[in-house]
C-alpha cells in the first residue's frame, strides 16, 4: 500500500487562511546529512501530515560540534530553536547551561503529551537523566560501536570470513592473514576516541575517569592512561606501523573507504548500517565489538554515542505543547522501530525493539540486533554507564591529537595518554570552577 504525502506548499494551499495562520511553527536543528538527513526529513513530514496544529521546520546546522555551537550562539542572540540535537559528549555542557534549556520531563508534563520515562531502554535513558531519574533530554539517535566485516575482502585474501572475531587477539590473527593475503587496508576505524578509548574502557569495565566517569560530581579526573588502555593502543600502534591498521581521520572518514570496498574490517557505529546497506556492493557482516581476553574474561557493555534532543528555553506555552507532541511522536513504537531498522541506531524504547523482533527483521537481516544485545546483556556498572564530563568535545580534540602521535610513531602510547590526561584535566578544572 502506497502512502502519499502532500508537499508543504500543497498542504498550505488546501488550508484556509485562518487554518494556515493557526499552525504553530516548531524549529528543529540537527546534524544529519545524507541518508540520515533524508530519514529525519521523512519523520518531520510524517509528523506534520499527522496533525494540523503544528508544523515542524527541520534545519541541518553542520556536524555535531557545529550544531551545538550554532545552538549556543543562537541562544545568546535570542534566536534559539525549540529543539536542538546535541551529541552525547555535550550532555554535561547542556546540563550546566542554566536558563538555556527546559528539561524534557517538564516539557512533557506541561504539554500533556504521551510520555512514559520507563518505556525507554535503561542503558540509553540513564545517560540523559538526573540521579533522581528525571529525563533532561530525549534520547533520539543512540548508537554503539560494532565491528563491520567485508566478506569479499576476506575471501579475496584467502581468509575465512566466518572466522571468530570476538576478541582482539583473534582480530590480530585476522589482520596478519589479511596482510599476508595482499589486503592493503586490513583495518580502519571511525571515531577513534569514542571506540578505542571511551567504549574500550566501558567494555572492559575499567574507569575512563574518576567519580563514576563524572556522573558523581564535577571534581573528576581522567584515568584513561591505565594499563588496559595502554595495552590496546600499543597493539594498534604496532598494527599501524605494519600497515594493518590504516588511519584515515578523527571522525568517520574511514566510512567512505569501507563502503567503497577498500577495507576488510571497520570499527564504527551501529548507525553505519544506513550508509553501508545503501552503498556497499559487497557482502558484509556486523559483529560485536572485540574485547581483549587478556584484560577481561568477558565483555561488560558498550556505551552509547549519537545524540539526544534538548528543548531550549525562551518560547511560549503553545509552542512547548507542540514540542511535546513532536517528541512523543518521535518516541512512538512505529516511528522508533522504523528508525532502528533503517539506520542501525538503537531502538530507544523496549517496545520498538520488541516490534522489530516480532516483524522478523532480525531474522531477515542477521547481525542487526548485535548492538541491542551488546548494550543490554549486562547491567551497567559505574565504569560502563557512560561519560558525563565537562568540556568533553574539547577533551576529545586533545585525545585525537595524542592518538595521531601514537599512530605516526611520534609518541609511545603511555607518553601520549599521560599528556592527554594532563591536558584534559586542566579543562575539567576550569569547567568545575565555572560551574560551582
Amino acid at each position: 500500500m502506497k502512502k502519499y504525502l502532500l508537499s508543504g506548499a500543497a498542504v498550505a494551499a488546501t488550508l484556509s487562511p485562518v487554518a494556515a495562520y493557526a499552525q504553530t511553527e516548531i524549529n528543529f536543528w540537527h546534524a544529519f546529512t545524507g541518508r540520515l538527513g533524508e530519514l529525519v526529513a521523512e519523520q518531520v513530514e510524517q509528523f506534520n501530515a499527522s496533525q494540523s496544529d503544528y508544523v515542524v521546520v527541520q534545519s541541518h546546522k553542520g556536524n555535531y560540534s557545529e550544531t551545538l555551537n550554532a545552538g549556543i550562539a543562537a541562544f545568546r542572540a535570542g534566536e534559539q530553536p525549540h529543539v536542538l540535537m546535541v551529541f552525547e559528549v555535550g550532555t554535561a555542557t547542556m546540563m550546566a547551561a542554566e536558563g538555556a534549556v527546559r528539561p524534557v520531563y517538564e516539557v512533557m508534563a506541561e504539554s500533556g503529551a504521551e510520555f512514559d520515562p520507563d518505556a525507554y531502554i535503561g542503558a540509553v535513558k540513564g545517560y540523559y537523566t538526573t540521579t533522581d531519574g528525571d529525563m533532561l533530554s530525549l534520547p533520539f539517535n543512540s548508537s554503539t560501536p560494532v565491528l563491520w566485516v567485508n566478506r569479499d575482502a576476506f575471501e579475496a585474501a584467502g581468509v575465512d570470513p566466518d572466522m571468530d572475531l570476538s576478541t582482539w587477539e583473534q582480530v590480530g590473527e585476522a589482520l596478519d592473514a589479511l596482510k599476508a593475503g595482499g589486503e592493503d587496508c586490513p583495518l580502519v576505524t571511525a571515531w577513534q576516541s569514542w571506540i578505542h578509548l571511551e567504549n574500550f574502557s566501558a567494555y572492559h569495565n575499567v574507569p575512563f575517569a574518576t567519580r563514576d566517569n563524572g556522573f558523581a560530581g564535577l571534581d573528576t579526573e581522567l584515568t584513561f592512561n591505565g594499563p588496559a588502555q595502554i595495552a590496546h593502543l600499543t597493539a594498534m600502534q604496532e598494527w599501524a606501523q605494519d600497515g594493518k591498521f590504516i588511519y584515515t581521520g578523527r571522525r568517520n572518514e574511514g566510512g567512505a573507504n569501507f563502503r567503497a570496498g577498500e577495507c576488510a574490517l571497520f570499527t564504527e557505529s551501529s548507525a553505519g548500517y544506513a550508509g553501508i546497506s545503501a552503498e556497499a556492493e559487497f557482502d558484509f557482516d556486523v559483529r560485536p565489538l572485540p574485547y581483549w581476553e587478556a584484560v577481561a574474561s568477558e565483555p561488560q557493555n558498550t556505551i552509547i554515542g549519537g545524540a539526544s534532543l534538548w528543548v531550549m528555553e525562551g518560547h511560549d506555552a503553545e509552542e512547548y505543547r507542540g514540542v511535546g507532541e513532536f517528541l512523543s511522536f518521535l518516541s512512538s513504537t512505529d516511528i522508533q522501530a522504523a528508525w532502528h531498522q533503517n539506520t542501525g541506531y538503537l531502538p530507544i524504547t523496549a517496545a520498538a525493539g520488541e516490534a522489530t523482533r516480532a516483524s522478523g527483521f532480525y531474522d531477515e537481516n542477521p547481525g542487526t540486533d548485535v548492538a541491542v544485545i551488546q548494550m543490554t546483556a549486562n547491567e551497567p556498572t559505574a565504569n560502563s554507564k557512560g561519560l558525563r564530563l565537562g568540556s568533553f568535545d574539547q577533551i576529545r580534540g586533545i585525545i585525537d591529537e595524542e592518538l595521531e602521535a601514537i599512530w605516526s610513531g611520534d609518541k609511545s602510547p603511555q607518553e601520549a595518554m599521560d599528556s592527554a590526561v594532563e591536558r584534559g584535566n586542566g579543562l575539567l578544572r576550569r569547567f568545575e570552577q565555572a560551574n560551582r
